[in-house]
């Protein structure tokens, strides 16, 4: 049986052949690509690229770090991770076609060799303990119900004194969400915790908390952004609706709602083993 949280996000197609068709339609030849021209498809998170790079800032990385990205999704932040740092990202998905299609990207960028992805479990990890120089995660926890053993396993396979750096949506203070969104069409999917909770749940695990960012409201800033570009241009964002279908414009302005109403919010944390 399908895991139904896989279901959600595998689409109708190969991934990898959507994503190869529309580069060659924006004329790039696949054997030329550069990290920018995949803009389009990298990144799959609210704020994107940016929200990567304020947690990488964070991470303490270097030349010599091993990274592990849990939820590596499309690979657009493991990839930005090794460009600017030269480190070596592992990055592991619950969803094969994801881990497809971001091994091919990055073979296509020249990335292969620092950057890997392999199908795995966020809440058992195939890793010996104390593994990973540092490990992050964005946007994955609103689907796992089972977040303390997820926090537990990232902290049992990075180093004593290594960070572990979370960028996710949680449940807000304005009411439940109001579906689809994203990451879950229904409930069924969704579990989403508060800020409190969250707090209680990294504690629990073990680690030192070292700093909290809200950034809600250049989410909401971000999602308007997004609607207002849909309106003008008549089409959604390909990389959003390569994986999630056609329903992702209602998905879009749902979020516009979740945000402005604070039915959602979107926080980071920097965590030290």
């Amino acid at each position: 049986m399908t895991d139904p949280v896989t279901a959600h996000y595998s689409g109708g197609a190969s991934l990898v052949d959507v994503i190869a068709e529309n580069l060659r339609s924006a004329g790039k030849e696949l054997a030329a690509l550069r990290t920018s021209d995949l803009v389009r498809f990298d990144e799959i998170h609210i704020r994107g690229r940016k929200a990567t790079l304020e947690l990488a800032q964070q991470m303490n990385l270097g030349e010599d770090s091993r990274v592990l990205d849990i939820g590596s999704g499309l690979g657009g932040p493991a990839r930005t991770l090794a460009e600017e740092h030269g480190c070596h990202v592992t990055g592991i998905d619950l969803t094969p076609s994801f881990c497809e299609a971001a091994t091919a990207m990055s073979n296509w960028v020249g990335l292969g060799r620092r950057v890997v992805f392999q199908q795995a479990d966020a809440t058992d990890l195939p890793f010996a303990d104390n593994q990973f120089d540092a490990a992050m995660t964005i946007h994955v926890a609103m689907n796992i119900p089972a977040k303390g053993q997820m926090y537990a396993e990232a902290r049992r396979v990075v180093k004593p004194g290594g960070i572990f750096a979370i960028y996710d949506v949680l449940q807000g203070e304005g009411g439940e969400v109001v579906f689809p969104v994203p990451w879950a069409r229904d409930r069924s999917i969704n579990y989403l915790v508060t800020p409190n909770q969250m707090m209680s749940l990294l504690h629990d695990a073990g680690f030192n908390i070292r700093a909290v960012q809200d950034s809600t409201e250049e989410s909401q800033k971000f999602f308007e952004a997004m609607i207002l570009r849909m309106e003008q241009t008549g089409t959604a964002p390909v990389r959003w609706q390569s994986f999630l279908g056609d329903d992702f414009p209602i998905m879009a302005r749902n979020q516009v709602r979740n945000i402005t109403e604070r039915r959602i919010r979107t926080v980071s944390y920097i965590c030290q083993v």
